[in-house]
C-alpha cells in the first residue's frame, strides 16, 4: 500500500525532478504472419498488429491522466523481420515493402517508432538475413517510424566479421541515404553484441523468439531524480552515496512496476519486464552526466568516469531488483552523446573522447550511442568501431551496441540537429589510421574461452 508521504514524494519526482516512464513497448510476435506470398506477409502483419496494439496509445493516454505519471512514449516491437520474412523475401526490395507496412500500421496506431526491422546474425547468415541487411539503407530513408538493428555478435558464438564488415558499408549508405536530414537514417538503426530479446527502447527494441505472442514491456527513466538525491549527500562516503542510489533507483521502478500492471491489465496482454535504465533527453536536469558529475567529476570523461559510471550502473540495478520481480531489457545507465545534455558540453569542452566513451561502455548499459562522426568516415573504420564495441561486449557477457552517424557534408566540431529525444551533437573526430587489412580477412572471431559453460 502507499502512504501519503509516498504519494507525495513521487509527485514531486514527477513535478520537478524529470521522472516519467519513457516507454510502454508492446512487442509482438509475427511468427503466423509468415508466408512465401509477399503480398500475404504484408497484409498478416498489417492486420495483425493493427488488432493487437490499436488501444495501446490510447490505454497509455488514459494511464498517464489517471495517474498523473507521463508516458513519453508508446512503441511496438517486432519479431526479427529477417525471420518473417524470409519465406517470401528474395531481394532486399521485398524486404522494403515490410518496412513500408510497418511504418503505415505505427503511424495508423499512433506509435511513434515500430523496432524489429532486425536481423540476428551473431554466427553467419542466411540469404534473407543478407538480403534485410542490405535493404536497410533504402527502408530507413523511406519510412520514418521504423527502427533497425543487426546482432552481429555473442559470447556464445564469437563475433561474426563478415557481418560487422557489411554493417560498416550499412551504416555509410544509410548516411548517404539520408543526407538530406543530418544522415537522420542513422540514428534509427543498431549494431549489437549481446542484443536482449526484451528490451522496450528503441532503436534497438525487437521481440524475441522466445518471447509469447505478445507482451508489455516497460522503460522507465530517472536521470533527474537521481541526480536530485544525490544533491544531498555531497561529501559522504561511498557507501552512503550507493545507498541512495540504490534507494532512488527502487521508488523510480516502483512507478513503471505500476504503470506496467496496470497497461497490462486494461490492454489484456501479459507484462514481460521493467528496464530501469537512466535514459537522458536534451532536457536541463535530465543527464546522465550531471549524476557523474555530482558523483564528483568536474567534467565526464576525467579520471575516475569510468569508476563513477562503474557504481551507478551496479547500484541502479541492485535497487531496481528489489522493486519488481521481472527487471531486463538492458537496465542500468545509458550514455547517448546528442541526447545528453551534459555529454554535449563534456564533448565541446574537450573533456570526453570517442577513446573514453569506449572504455566507459565496458561497464554502461549499452556502448557508442548517438554519436556524430565525420561524414567522410570510410567504411572500414566504421567496422573497426563496431568490432571493438562487439568485443568488450563478447569478452564481458553484456550487450553492446554501435549507433554512430557518419554526417554527410559536415566535419570536426560542426553542430548536427536531430531534433526531439534525438537532440543535437558536436562532430566528433575518429582515429584516421587504417583498419581495412584486418576488417577485409572475413570469416569469425572465435567465442572466448569462459563462453563454453554447458
Amino acid at each position: 500500500m502507499l502512504n501519503i508521504f509516498e504519494v507525495n514524494e513521487t509527485n514531486k519526482m514527477i513535478e520537478q525532478e524529470n521522472l516519467d516512464v519513457r516507454t510502454i513497448t508492446l512487442g509482438i510476435s509475427l511468427l503466423d504472419c509468415i508466408d512465401s506470398d509477399l503480398d500475404k506477409v504484408n497484409k498478416n502483419i498489417y492486420e495483425k498488429i493493427t488488432r493487437l496494439a490499436k488501444n495501446l496509445v490510447e490505454t497509455g493516454n488514459e494511464i498517464e491522466k489517471d495517474y498523473g505519471i507521463p508516458i513519453v512514449n508508446k512503441r511496438i516491437s517486432v519479431t526479427p523481420i529477417a525471420l518473417v520474412g524470409g519465406a517470401a523475401c528474395k531481394c532486399p526490395e521485398d524486404f522494403v515493402t515490410i518496412a513500408k507496412t510497418l511504418d503505415k500500421v505505427a503511424h495508423e496506431v499512433g506509435v511513434n517508432f515500430i523496432g524489429g526491422y532486425s536481423a540476428l546474425v551473431s554466427k553467419g547468415m542466411t540469404k534473407a538475413e543478407e538480403n534485410l541487411i542490405k535493404s536497410i539503407p533504402e527502408a530507413l530513408a523511406s519510412t520514418e517510424r521504423v527502427c533497425s538493428s543487426v546482432n552481429v555478435g555473442s559470447t556464445k558464438t564469437g563475433i561474426n566479421m563478415d557481418a560487422v564488415k557489411l554493417m560498416g558499408e550499412i551504416v555509410l549508405k544509410t548516411a548517404e541515404a539520408t543526407k538530406e536530414r543530418d544522415s537522420l537514417g542513422c540514428a534509427k538503426l543498431v549494431v549489437f553484441c549481446n542484443a536482449p530479446d526484451d528490451n522496450p527502447f528503441m532503436a534497438g527494441a525487437f521481440h524475441g523468439v522466445t518471447e509469447a505472442d505478445a507482451i508489455i514491456n516497460v522503460g522507465v527513466s530517472g536521470p533527474g531524480v537521481v541526480r536530485t538525491a544525490l544533491t544531498k549527500v555531497r561529501g559522504e562516503n561511498f557507501e552512503v552515496l550507493c545507498e541512495t542510489i540504490k534507494k532512488t533507483a527502487f521508488k523510480v521502478t516502483r512507478v513503471g512496476q505500476l504503470v506496467a500492471r496496470e497497461a497490462s491489465k486494461r490492454l489484456g496482454i501479459p507484462f514481460g519486464i521493467i528496464d530501469l535504465s537512466l535514459a537522458p533527453t536534451p532536457a536541463v536536469g535530465d543527464s546522465v552526466a550531471d549524476i557523474l558529475q555530482e558523483i564528483g567529476l568536474e567534467r565526464v570523461g576525467a579520471p575516475g568516469t569510468t569508476a563513477a559510471l562503474a557504481l551507478l550502473n551496479d547500484q541502479v540495478k541492485k535497487g531496481g531488483v528489489m522493486a519488481s520481480s521481472y527487471v531486463g531489457g538492458l537496465s542500468g545507465a545509458f550514455i547517448p552523446v546528442s541526447e545528453d545534455q551534459g555529454m554535449i558540453d563534456s564533448v565541446q569542452a574537450g573533456a570526453l573522447t570517442l577513446e573514453k566513451l569506449e572504455a566507459m561502455t565496458c561497464v554502461c548499459s549499452v556502448g557508442l550511442d548517438m554519436i556524430a562522426i565525420p561524414g567522410d568516415t570510410s567504411a572500414a573504420t566504421i567496422a573497426g568501431i563496431i568490432a571493438d564495441e562487439s568485443a568488450i561486449g563478447m569478452i564481458n557477457q553484456k550487450t553492446t551496441a554501435v549507433r554512430v552517424i557518419p554526417v554527410i557534408g559536415k566535419g570536426v566540431g560542426e553542430m548536427v540537429e536531430f531534433g526531439g529525444l534525438l537532440g543535437y551533437a558536436p562532430v566528433m573526430p575518429v582515429n584516421n589510421f587504417s583498419c581495412e587489412a584486418f576488417v577485409n580477412r572475413g570469416g569469425r572471431i572465435p567465442a572466448p574461452i569462459h563462453s563454453f559453460k554447458n
